[in-house]
C-alpha cells in the first residue's frame, strides 16, 4: 500500500494565552499543500517491525520516528502483525509544514485500511493526538480553524482553488522551542476563524503570525523572504508555523522568482 502524506501551512497563527500546565493557547488556520513525502506499508515475514527512511535527513533512530510510533500505537492495541515500512521524505524537516505529523497520521489511516480495524476518522484522531498535537488535523485533511493547543478543531468553508502557492524554507531553522521563548501572548482582536471568511486580498491586512515578529528580529533572512514575495506579487504571504518555511499565495503562477539562495522551494496549485 502506497500513500502521499501531504504538507500544511497556517494561514495565521494567534498565541493567545499561556496555560498553566506551560503550553500555549493558539488559534490557526491549517491548509493542506499538496507538497509531500511518499510512505510505503507492506507485509512482512520477519518478527519485527522495519522503517527505513530515505530522502531529506530526519536524524535520529528510526524507533523515534512518529510514523514507528504510530505503528506501535496500534499494533499494541490491536496485536497487529510486523510490517515494513518505507518512508521518503520530500517535505523538508523542522520547517513548519507539519511534514511528520503528516507521515503519523496517514499510517494510522494505512494500518486502518490494510487491516480493516473498522476505525472512523474521530477514534483516529483519538489516537493521532497521543502523537502531537496538529497529527489530528491530517486524519480530516481540510481547511480547518484550530483552537487550544491546536488540536481542538472546526472545519471551515474556504476556497483558494485557482490560486498558486509558493513555499520557500531557507538553509537556517527555527525550534519550536526558541520561537515560543520570546512570544507574548495576547487575545487577537478579530478571530481568525472571521478573517479567513474574507477575500484573500484583505488577508494581509488583517491576518498575521505571532511568531514573526521575535523570528524575523534573530533570523532577517526569513523575513527578507517574505517582503521578497510580496514584491513578485503575493496576495498573502506568512511564516507557517513556528518557521522557518514563508508562503506567498498567488493570483497567477509567478514567473522569474528570485534566487532564494540555498533555499528549498516549492510551488504548486492550491488544493481546495
Amino acid at each position: 500500500m502506497l500513500t502521499f502524506p501531504n504538507a500544511k501551512v497556517n494561514l495565521g497563527l494567534n498565541i493567545v494565552s499561556k496555560r498553566p500546565d506551560g503550553y500555549h493557547n493558539i488559534e490557526t488556520v491549517f491548509y493542506p499543500v499538496s507538497l509531500s513525502d511518499a510512505l510505503e506499508l507492506l507485509p512482512s515475514s520477519a518478527d519485527k517491525t522495519v522503517l527505513s527512511v530515505s530522502g531529506f535527513s530526519i536524524g535520529g533512530s528510526p524507533e523515534n520516528n512518529l510514523v514507528y510510533k504510530a505503528y506501535r500505537l496500534l499494533a499494541d492495541e490491536f496485536n497487529l502483525p510486523a510490517c515494513e515500512i518505507r518512508l521518503h521524505k520530500a517535505i523538508p524537516f523542522g520547517a513548519g509544514l507539519g511534514g511528520g505529523s503528516a507521515d503519523a497520521a496517514f499510517i494510522l489511516k494505512m494500518l486502518n485500511e490494510m487491516y480493516a480495524l473498522s476505525l472512523s476518522d474521530k477514534e483516529l484522531a483519538q489516537y493521532a493526538i497521543l502523537l502531537g498535537a496538529d497529527c489530528p488535523f491530517f486524519i480530516y485533511n481540510t481547511p480547518m480553524f484550530a483552537k487550544g493547543i491546536g488540536n481542538e478543531f472546526e472545519q471551515v468553508s474556504l476556497s483558494l482553488k485557482g490560486y498558486t502557492m509558493v513555499l520557500v524554507k531557507p538553509e537556517e531553522s527555527v525550534s519550536t522551542a526558541e520561537a515560543y521563548s520570546c512570544v507574548q501572548p495576547s487575545a487577537p482582536q478579530f478571530s481568525l476563524a472571521d478573517i479567513i471568511k474574507k477575500p484573500v486580498e484583505d488577508w494581509k491586512m488583517l491576518m498575521c503570525n505571532d511568531f514573526e515578529k521575535s523570528v524575523f528580529s534573530r533570523h532577517p533572512v526569513i523575513g527578507e523572504i517574505k517582503d521578497s514575495l510580496y514584491r513578485i506579487g503575493a496576495v498573502y504571504a506568512s511564516m507557517s508555523g513556528s518557521g522557518a518555511t514563508v508562503f506567498g499565495i498567488f493570483k497567477q503562477p509567478p514567473v522569474n522568482l528570485p534566487d532564494f539562495y540555498r533555499s528549498f522551494v516549492w510551488q504548486g496549485e492550491c488544493l481546495f
